[in-house]
């Protein structure tokens, strides 16, 4: 089933994406191969159109590929069916969007508690994960409040403990500090990699943001649709 090392925890083997049909398709990935080890946080970059969001989507198990093979934590997704993609996305992946998809009627707190409630976990343990969240994201003071009430990087900062709740292999960002400034976007993608570090998760960030790539372990580029470049590190990246 899995095939996958176990220092592994994504690997793409030669993915193609396309959407449309003749002369008007675009092709999003165009034969897209990379390994990411466990415990790494890993920034995706690249312009508009190059692919990323498709290839997170991918990863995630949003989307398949037209043809190639992507295995998350050991599982090769095109084995799992609809039901084992559900259970991929609810147990192993979490998620964090540029709109942090906060419910606004719902306080921090509560937003958090989503997925425990989904997996029907016990009140206590759900209370207790959530309050061990907030803390870690800084907001333990802030768990009562609305997201109306919070400030763009104190709801990045929910978004992100919500993804960690069900506590997943895998953390998927989209874009997280595209809505917020620059002193703010960093200290959230500061918070990106303590989070990798304390919960021994592995991230996959894209984000356009050259200032922001110096905190990644691993930075990989898109560019038309193929992986142009990769460095072990951003600076070695940025150097080279």
């Amino acid at each position: 089933m899995s095939g996958i090392a176990i220092d592994t925890m994504v690997r793409i083997e030669d993915v193609h994406k396309s959407y449309g049909a003749g002369a008007a398709a675009v092709h999003a990935l165009r034969g897209v191969s990379l390994e990411i080890p466990r415990g790494e946080l890993v920034a995706l970059k690249g312009r508009s159109g190059s692919g990323k969001t498709t290839l997170l989507n991918i990863v995630g198990g949003l989307d398949a590929p037209d043809r190639g093979r992507v295995l998350v934590d050991g599982l090769d997704l095109a084995e799992l069916g609809e039901d084992g993609l559900l259970a991929l996305r609810r147990d192993r992946v979490g998620f964090v969007f540029q709109s942090f998809g906060l419910i606004p009627i719902l306080s921090a707190a509560e937003n958090v508690g989503v997925p425990l409630r989904m997996r029907r976990a016990d009140p206590r343990e759900r209370e207790e994960r959530v309050e061990l969240l907030l803390s870690l994201v800084g907001l333990a003071d802030h768990a009562g409040q609305r997201p109306g009430e919070l400030s763009g990087g104190q709801q990045q900062r929910v978004a992100i403990a919500r993804a960690l709740a069900n506590n997943p292999s895998l953390l998927i960002a989209d874009e997280p500090t595209g809505q917020l400034d620059a002193d703010t976007g960093h200290a959230v993608m500061e918070l990106l990699r303590a989070v990798v570090r304390s919960e021994g998760v592995t991230a996959l960030v894209a984000t356009h943001d050259a200032t922001l790539l110096d905190l990644a372990d691993r930075v990989l580029e898109l560019s038309d649709g193929e992986i142009a470049e990769q460095g072990e590190r951003a600076e070695a990246v940025a150097e080279g």
